[in-house]
């Protein structure tokens, strides 16, 4: 798996476990609803660091808990 698809996932995840819809993302984190759709189903080579950051903030976790996720022991590129 590589890193964009990793992050994709963990977005996902987050969404289900909060029971939010990306909606949320854009009405309460001034996020794109492109670039929230690009992230969630993959469509970018690359998610910047502020996306991902916007991510975190809006859904109330930080960085370190994001990344900490199991999803990202399995990157392989």
């Amino acid at each position: 798996m590589k890193l964009v698809e990793a992050i994709s996932k963990r977005v996902q995840n987050l969404l289900d476990e909060k029971g939010v819809k990306q909606y949320y993302l854009f009405k309460n984190g001034g996020i794109p609803r492109s670039t929230i759709s690009n992230v969630v189903n993959c469509r970018k080579k690359k998610v910047s660091m502020d996306t991902v950051y916007q991510i975190c903030t809006t859904l109330g976790i930080s960085l370190e808990q994001f990344f900490s996720d199991p999803v990202f022991a399995e990157i392989d590129d």
